[in-house]
């Protein structure tokens, strides 16, 4: 759903809304000096995105294999007050997910054994991974938008799903995952100037009034 990595393990089970196929982003997960606590997504602002039913289905067999877990984080920053909260992510001890952590011993290990990236080298701490910025976690939420660009979702649209502030950075960031702009707009053009050229051919055909 292209969810930054923070907003990851945030959500709970309150934050998915089944019947109208979305999903609310609420806080995220941060940490300073190792130390979790819950924030407000980037920007301080929390959005509604769109949940396929493909995403849906999933949830629910993760939810039914693996029920919420409630943590208990401070809230705003390490020293804020506690707050309770179900997640839908947790580690196997019941805590929630630290997303350094996560990267090193769960993402980079990952695509590192499929070759998509370089193992890590011999002798070297794990997290010194060869993970390249490209070959982060934050590649799903570029990938995401690619496929939503390309598939034609109107910017406006996807900005707000992004959690971008305006659809101009959208477009910053993916306007070249964008091949087809332009095609819709020269196709209706064409069709406008098509149709009023055969209007015209009509009128001025051998068969018609004006010919007469």
């Amino acid at each position: 759903m292209g969810l930054r990595q923070g907003e990851v393990p945030g959500p709970s089970p309150e934050d998915i809304d089944h019947a109208r196929g979305v999903l609310h982003v609420r806080h995220q997960i941060q940490a300073i000096r190792g130390r979790l606590y819950f924030a407000l997504p980037k920007g301080k602002k929390t959005r509604t995105v769109d949940m396929p039913s493909s995403v849906a289905e999933e949830l629910k067999r993760h939810v039914e294999a693996f029920p919420p877990v409630e943590v208990e984080l401070p809230r705003g920053k390490p020293e804020g007050q506690g707050r309770k909260s179900s997640l839908l992510l947790a580690t196997r001890l019941g805590n929630a997910v630290a997303v350094n952590t996560w990267n090193t011993y769960t993402w980079k290990p990952a695509p590192a054994e499929a070759d998509i990236i370089p193992p890590r080298a011999e002798r070297a701490n794990p997290w010194q991974g060869a993970a390249a910025p490209k070959d982060g976690f934050h590649v799903l939420r570029h990938t995401y938008a690619s496929i939503m660009l390309e598939a034609g979702e109107p910017v406006v649209t996807s900005a707000r799903w992004f959690g971008h502030s305006s659809p101009a950075i959208t477009l910053g960031y993916y306007a070249h995952f964008m091949p087809e702009a332009g095609s819709k707009g020269r196709t209706a053009i064409d069709g406008l100037l098509g149709e009023r050229g055969d209007r015209q051919a009509g009128r001025n055909s051998p068969d018609s009034p004006q010919a007469r």
